[in-house]
């Protein structure tokens, strides 16, 4: 097999890590993954480890990616980096505000280096939260972005990950360095958990076991959502594409939706007994803390590069989510 069949997923083990790992091993490659398990798990993974056809082309690090040697043996013997390892969600980044700023920046910088001392092509992992404090709609890549207060730790992810798409794009420009910034917009699907902040699992299981379902501030606060196999297949299609190297690229939904209209609608779709509460932030999170108002993204450019974008409805993905958090519970 020839080092353009070699991928090398960092935070493999995580949410998105291990459907993509999926994805390629189905396609036929062979996967490497290093993950040192703070957010991501083995049983993320562990289907793929047992299955026949794919255990054999599908190797496993626990480590971080702080250790260089073990990565410049990882990135040489790869033809393609996605590199998704990073410090994620609301609640975790609050409570670990400075290591998450030490891996995302840090840990980048590594992967970026020695993807080119190999001149390895490497997808950098950003997010819709690069926008900032931003109620228009829809967001394109070339908008420009206002954040809050250093005062407030909440915008210290949302930076961090703007120093990342930096960082890339100056070795783009500086060694030509094939690299691809995705900006991810709210990503959900089987197997991501609710432990870190992320709503639509956290709402889901509160309905699913009639909890009170709770929603942060007064709930008019809207966001799309991206199926994660829409989102896999973008990186995989980007990944192919040598035009979108140098490039910035939205991966998002299609429907914009209040929180509170979302929890409404879970409620009617897992027929729960559960009631809506609105919490204020300040009960949930630090001072720090500061929301954003809209998140919609255009994807005109997503389509323009690989001649697809998401379209799965929102009905569909919260099906799934429903149905995947149904069996686990069992």
């Amino acid at each position: 097999m020839n080092l353009n069949e070699k991928i090398l997923i960092t935070g493999g083990a995580g949410f998105i890590g291990s459907h993509l790992a999926e994805l390629y091993l189905e396609k036929g490659y062979e996967v490497y993954i290093i993950d040192n398990l703070s957010t991501g798990s083995l049983r993320n993974i562990r289907h793929i480890q047992e299955h026949e056809e794919w255990k054999d082309r599908l190797h496993v690090t626990i480590d971080t990616i702080f250790n260089e040697e073990k990565m410049m043996e990882l990135v040489g013997i790869c033809g393609t980096v996605i590199h998704l390892a990073a410090a994620v969600g609301v609640q975790y980044i609050l409570d670990n505000p400075l290591s998450s700023i030490h891996t995302n920046i840090m840990g980048t910088e590594i992967v970026l280096r020695l993807c080119n001392k190999f001149q390895k092509k490497v997808l950098v992992a950003s997010t819709s939260e690069v926008y900032g404090k931003q109620d228009r709609a829809p967001l394109r890549e070339g908008d420009d972005i206002t954040f809050g207060s250093s005062g407030k730790a909440r915008w210290s992810y949302a930076a961090s990950k703007l120093m990342d798409e930096f960082t890339a794009l100056a070795y783009h420009r500086s060694t030509k360095l094939p690299v691809v910034i995705v900006r991810f917009f709210n990503t959900v699907g089987p197997r991501q958990t609710g432990e870190y902040g992320m709503v639509i699992p956290r709402l889901v299981q509160q309905a699913l076991r009639d909890q009170e379902i709770t929603v942060y501030g007064d709930g008019t606060q809207s966001r799309t959502f991206t199926h994660v196999q829409e989102v896999c297949k973008s990186i995989f299609k980007l990944m192919k594409a040598p035009e979108a190297s140098g490039e910035v690229v939205n991966i998002g939904g299609v429907e914009e939706i209040s929180i509170i209209d979302l929890a409404n609608k879970i409620v009617e779709k897992t027929k729960s007994n559960s009631t809506i509460s609105l919490i204020p932030y300040e009960k949930v999170f630090s001072k720090d803390f500061e929301d954003m108002p809209r998140r919609v993204p255009s994807t005109d450019k997503l389509e323009s590069l690989i001649g697809f974008r998401p379209t799965l409805s929102l009905e569909d993905i919260l099906d799934d989510v429903i149905e995947h958090l149904r069996v686990e519970a069992r």
